[in-house]
């Protein structure tokens, strides 16, 4: 992808179902709950680089004993630096005690994470600083153990001002403003409430406070604090939650924003943002790891009874549709086959564009993302090149000479690798200009294999969100190769709305498809639309967030797709590049038969799956005319 957007961060959890004793003698280690965490953070590490935690839950502790343990870092490599750190504190223990190496009730006295219950949480910062104390899980301590609340989640809330404000009406007092600990607080109060009732029952029956502690645990109702917490949050989420006396949950947002996926069997339970990982770590097949469905809660008690139940009602499934774009993992087998499909859709439009020549056309991807996106492209233009050699040779009318013949089948796609991404370019020269022009080379080129002044060069990436690096770096350096004509070839349809459920996309004045609509307007004369959507845009802002509706989509409606995509080209055209160019952009009906169980497409139609999305919209509507640099949400 040439221009990279922090996005969703990753979860992942486990539950050993045996005891300890069982993975040390089976596995070697007490620590096998924490190796396969390790496991799971690293397949994910595509989820967030800017902080990484884990925590784990020990159960059954005697009194005066540690039993949560957390570590975080938001180092250059905080995975690395979290199990690092932990994992030396083992090491540690086992050459100073070696006498204690089979001593499992020494170990979980004495060393941190030799629990059966851990959580573990990768970040990418979208909003807010990137600072040790935004780096999940969070704790919520308390001397009683059924009061204890860990959660980390990949999740963002559009309604975090009204919650906010419930919290402030039951008589709370949040150190911080942020959804994190809105969250947090929010279902540490229905924790309490929900303790305060088992202890009321039990202290009616007879039994003493020693006695009620182990009853609370016993009869804790999750589902019950889920169902209360939940009711009013607006936004996309997967929350994953342990409480002090070993219970766990996971919830799904109600129109499956957030991706999900768990696997269990009789030794362990895991849950993960992606399914890939729980292939790999634990060998299993794909059909066995589900997906937490939507307004669903997965639920693991003490007592390794798991279940997954409805906590929210479910609404239409609107499951973001960049995962399968961009942010997910390749490896998982939907997603590869889904994004070969976003290539041999988009051969059409490439077909058309280049009239059908390929003797004088190469085809490219920008690294590294789009690549399986350009095997699809590749596939559906060899079946369309076989489909055109076979009509040739096979023509009644016609008896071909044998250079006709060598003519028919060298109409092959021309394919290469063409543009090459240096990992990391780094720099100490503090001249403003001077780090521009290095950074416009990130890009490299292979050298030869255009043909200048005669080959076009069709080149695909994933998705063009604001359009720098495109013109800053990747045309420039793609001209210098000399093509007649660069045709740039999204696999994703033109983003034109801000996302509000966990991608970095908050400000519509950053979208080269917003930029291209507006001068589009202002051309025509039109320019009064700004602001009668502007007003329309406050009016919304008054009204109760259900009843919002998204006004901006009028800024696109006098101009078809073509219209914007060869404005966007005018815009990101170098000034010196001297090839023609041309932009193609998947549609939105060709995505959705791509990925038809991925409907999300807000970013892309302006369709918000919750009411907060239409607020945010029109909230960023207005910041961008009042030149507000404020995030909309």
């Amino acid at each position: 992808m040439s221009e990279a957007i922090k996005h969703e961060c990753g979860i992942a959890m486990i539950r050993l179902l045996k005891p300890l004793d069982y993975y040390k003698e089976k596995y070697g280690t007490y620590f096998y709950g924490l190796n396969k965490l390790c496991l799971l953070m690293e397949k994910q590490h595509n989820r967030g680089q800017d902080g990484a935690g884990i925590a784990s839950i020990k159960l059954d502790m005697s009194p005066g004993y540690k039993y949560i343990s957390l570590e975080r870092s938001n180092s250059a490599t905080p995975i690395k630096d979290v199990f690092g750190n932990v994992s030396r504190e083992i090491i540690n223990a086992s050459k100073e005690f070696p006498e204690h190496e089979n001593d499992l009730q020494w170990y979980k006295n004495n060393v941190r994470f030799c629990g059966e219950l851990l959580l573990g949480h990768l970040r990418y910062g979208t909003f807010g600083k990137n600072s040790i104390e935004s780096c999940h899980p969070f704790l919520r301590e308390n001397n009683w153990m059924t009061r204890n609340l860990v959660i980390a989640g990949n999740f963002n809330l559009t309604n975090v001002d009204a919650l906010f404000n419930v919290l402030l009406g039951i008589g709370q007092h949040p150190k911080e403003y942020s959804d994190t600990v809105t969250i947090l607080e929010k279902i540490g109060h229905f924790l309490d409430e929900e303790n305060n009732l088992l202890v009321r029952k039990f202290k009616e029956q007879g039994y003493t406070n020693r006695q009620i502690s182990p009853l609370v645990a016993e009869h804790l109702d999750v589902m019950r604090i889920l169902k209360q917490t939940c009711r009013k949050w607006d936004g996309g989420y997967v929350m994953c939650g342990l409480i002090g006396h070993g219970d766990a949950f996971v919830i799904r947002d109600p129109a499956g924003i957030r991706p999900c996926f768990y696997y269990h069997d009789d030794e362990i339970a895991v849950v993960t943002s992606e399914r890939p990982p729980i292939q790999t770590a634990f060998n299993v097949p794909c059909d066995d790891v589900r997906e937490l469905q939507p307004g669903n809660a997965l639920i693991i008690k003490k007592n390794g009874t798991i279940t997954e139940e409805e906590f929210t009602k479910p609404v239409t499934k609107k499951a973001c549709s960049f995962e399968r774009i961009y942010f997910s993992r390749g490896s998982d087998r939907d997603i590869y086959l889904e994004r070969k499909k976003l290539g041999h859709l988009l051969v059409p439009s490439i077909l058309k564009v280049i009239d059908g020549d390929m003797e004088n056309t190469v085809f490219s991807f920008i690294p590294n993302t789009a690549e399986t996106c350009f095997l699809g492209m590749i596939e559906e233009l060899t079946t369309h090149c076989q489909t055109v050699q076979l009509k040739k040779l096979l023509d009644e009318n016609k008896t071909l000479t044998a250079k006709e013949i060598e003519e028919v089948v060298k109409y092959v796609p021309r394919f290469d690798k063409v543009a090459v991404k240096d990992a990391k370019l780094r720099t100490f020269i503090s001249d403003d200009s001077q780090r521009n022009e290095l950074a416009a080379h990130v890009y490299d080129i292979t050298y030869g294999v255009i043909r200048p002044g005669t080959d076009t060069l069709v080149i695909i990436d994933d998705s063009i969100v604001r359009g720098t690096t495109m013109r800053e770096s990747i045309l420039r350096i793609l001209d210098r190769a000399g093509p007649k004509k660069i045709v740039v070839v999204s696999s994703a349809p033109q983003i034109r709305y801000p996302d509000c459920y966990g991608i970095d996309m908050a400000r519509l004045g950053k979208f080269i498809a917003f930029e291209a609509a507006v001068e589009l307007l202002k051309e025509a004369g039109k320019e009064d639309l700004l602001q009668k959507v502007y007003r329309e845009a406050k009016e919304q802002l008054e009204l109760p967030m259900s009843d919002m509706v998204n006004v901006v989509k009028q800024i696109y409606d006098l101009f078809d797709y073509e219209q914007i995509s060869d404005r966007i080209a005018e815009k990101l055209r170098p000034d010196d590049m001297k090839a023609e160019l041309k932009f193609i952009y998947q549609t939105v009906d060709s995505l959705h038969e791509a990925c038809p169980g991925h409907l999300g497409d807000w970013y892309f139609t302006g369709d918000y799956p919750t009411p907060g999305g239409n607020k945010v919209v029109n909230q960023a509507y207005v910041n961008y005319i009042e030149g507000s640099n404020e995030r909309a949400y």
